[in-house]
């Protein structure tokens, strides 16, 4: 696939805004996008993004997309350009005990609601990523594969995939044997491999590696 130009990447900004502009048509002015990341890997935390951009007729991050479609590269740069130039940015972080605790939807709604709240100045309305965060008494729309679609859920998923990505190369250091460097906790096959080899660490959900282990 052909690179695309700094033109079409900053007209693909201007109309990934449409939801952040419908509501500001409608008078919310700090309008937080939030993400997920680490819903399926069998180890380490779920985290959430939680990001509010300044209006696209002021500021172009030129290039923000679902972060699943950036090159580890471009990604990394996107996360520094994003924290320098967002109104606010916030990451929430649940751990795996958690998890298995509370299951992974609510421990992402958890996480998602703690990058909200985390957030300064604080969000009018939120666009968020395929769920709904009952508990936070705010305008919001779910929207489904949010992250391709909106400015700000595309920001708060680079955040939240790069914050989680540095984690997981740091654990990588404390347990070597499982590639987590590479894998970042996802099921592959050498992390199985070393899963069944060597067992499980404090880092593994444990309500996730029962087809694994005994």
């Amino acid at each position: 696939m052909p690179r695309k130009t700094l033109e079409e990447k900053i007209r693909q900004y201007h109309e990934m805004s449409r939801f952040e502009n419908g509501l500001r048509e409608e008078g919310y002015r700090l309008i937080a996008g939030v993400d997920e990341v680490g819903r399926g890997p069998l180890a380490g935390p779920v985290m959430a993004g939680a990001v509010i951009l300044p209006p696209d007729t002021e500021l172009v991050i030129a290039g923000v997309d679902d972060s699943k479609k950036l090159t580890p590269l471009r990604r990394a740069a996107l996360f520094e350009e994003i924290k320098e130039k967002a109104i606010a940015w916030a990451v929430g972080v649940v751990d795996v005990e958690t998890i298995d605790r509370i299951n992974i939807l609510q421990a992402t709604k958890k996480a998602m609601r703690q990058a909200v709240e985390s957030l300064a100045p604080q969000a009018e309305a939120l666009l968020i990523d395929a769920v709904r965060l009952e508990e936070i008494l705010l305008p919001q729309r779910s929207i489904i594969k949010g992250d391709g679609a909106s400015v700000s859920i595309a920001a708060a998923s680079i955040v939240a995939k790069e914050t989680r990505d540095q984690w997981m190369r740091q654990m990588d250091e404390v347990y070597p044997q499982y590639g987590f460097a590479s894998n970042k906790g996802y099921g592959s096959a050498k992390h199985i491999e070393a899963l069944r080899k060597y067992g499980p660490c404090p880092l593994h959900r444990r309500t996730f590696i029962g087809h694994f282990v005994g």
